[in-house]
């Protein structure tokens, strides 16, 4: 019985033993994990360093054909949203003159007294006064063509004149939108050039040495594309609102046309 007993208390002894040892072991891990959400607090603490790459470092390490480059980008992205706006200023001064038009040209007696009713720099009246001037014009040599012919051209021209107006700048809008891709492309290509020749020159080729710039160069295709981008959206919103307004302008002269051929000369 009491070597029963021994046996039964050794074996209490060497349960304890590895009880202790567990917990020991439990208190030496405590502090490493305490430690591994420290190391966090503190890395996401770190201020992050200013990118090095940039426009600032394109322009401050480019040599004269990417600084060219990047600055006929700046001069058409200006020039583009220049002809935008003032377009878009012009579609809405043409709109009211002509919404003025339809409210006082044709209410008036004769068409002397509506294109009077006008102010001077509008388009309508300017359409009106050619076609006046052609109805009162139509003798001599003019006086053997039809005077339906007359009239008709006298008021084509003026139209024409307004239509070549509306169309100014939309030139330098298509122009802009279907180079500037490629002008950004050539300043990368020319960007990641130099940067291959520096790289080959020094003999680094680790990820530091390439990356930069690699990612300076690439800079220049994101400015073309932004510089693309609102230049054709820009000319086709422009192209879509001229037909709008020029619709208006030619509903104006065929009316005009059948009011002087109605009058026979005023």
């Amino acid at each position: 019985m009491f070597k029963h007993l021994k046996t039964f208390l050794a074996a209490l002894a060497l349960a304890a033993s590895f009880v202790n040892a567990g917990a020991a072991l439990a208190q030496a891990s405590e502090p490493t994990s305490a430690a591994a959400p420290a190391a966090v607090a503190s890395a996401a603490t770190e201020v992050v360093e200013e990118n090095p790459y940039g426009l600032k470092a394109l322009w401050a390490q480019g040599d004269m054909v990417a600084k060219g480059t990047l600055l006929i980008m700046v001069i058409m992205s200006i020039g583009s949203w220049y002809v935008i706006v003032t377009k878009l200023a012009e579609q809405n001064k043409l709109g009211k003159q002509a919404k003025l038009a339809q409210e006082k040209f044709w209410s008036a007696g004769t068409v002397r007294q509506g294109a009077d009713a006008l102010p001077e720099d509008s388009a309508f009246r300017f359409i009106a006064e050619k076609g006046l001037e052609g109805a009162s014009k139509h003798d001599g040599m003019m006086g053997a063509v039809d005077f339906n012919t007359w009239v008709t051209m006298s008021i084509q021209r003026a139209i024409g004149n307004i239509q070549s107006r509306m169309q100014d700048g939309l030139a330098f809008l298509a122009t802009v939108g279907s180079t500037a891709p490629f002008v950004g492309l050539f300043g990368t290509v020319w960007g990641i050039y130099h940067a291959l020749v520096k790289i080959g020159m020094t003999g680094q080729a680790s990820i530091d040495k390439v990356a930069g710039p690699v990612g300076e160069a690439l800079i220049m295709t994101a400015i073309g594309l932004a510089v693309a981008v609102p230049a054709v959206l820009g000319y086709n919103w422009l192209v879509r609102r001229n037909k709008a307004v020029l619709e208006q302008v030619n509903a104006f002269g065929s009316d005009l046309h059948a009011v002087l051929l109605a009058s026979g000369k005023k």
